[in-house]
């Protein structure tokens, strides 16, 4: 009997292998795509004006419209104060949850005093102050 099961398992082994290991990739592969649908309808149920968002390229903004039926529809994200852009709903990366860390002052490399010929370094706003800058910009323009 041993002999026979030897002689089974040496011609059909194989077999038995590759059909455990094709099992194995089309339960995994069925989990990951599971996995990956829930993360969609999350990240659209999450996707509402208002909300902060994490684009593909890097850029944050928040949600001013987004369509969350039809996908092929820009959405339109505020980067800064009044700078409104469109990009494909597909190109939104992530909801941002947490507050992105303050911005703090660029020092410049080289602390010397400037010369009497040499241009001043130029100064950094906070965003309170490019706010009311670009306010007073478009009023300006009215």
């Amino acid at each position: 009997m041993d002999n026979a099961f030897m002689t089974f398992l040496s011609q059909y082994g194989l077999f038995f292998v590759l059909a455990l290991l094709l099992v194995f990739m089309i339960f995994s592969t069925r989990k990951r795509n599971q996995k990956m649908k829930a993360e969609q309808e999350e990240k659209q149920r999450e996707s509402v004006p208002g909300a902060r968002v994490l684009l593909q390229g890097g850029l944050y903004g928040t949600i001013v419209e987004f369509d969350a039926e039809n996908l092929d529809r820009p959405a339109r994200i505020e980067v800064a104060p009044g700078v409104v852009i469109d990009v494909h709903s597909q190109a939104i990366l992530r909801v941002v949850t947490d507050e992105p860390a303050p911005q703090t002052p660029v020092t410049p490399l080289d602390e010397r005093e400037p010369s009497g010929d040499a241009p001043a370094e130029p100064s950094v706003e906070t965003p309170e102050e490019t706010r009311a800058r670009l306010e007073r910009d478009s009023d300006d323009d009215k």
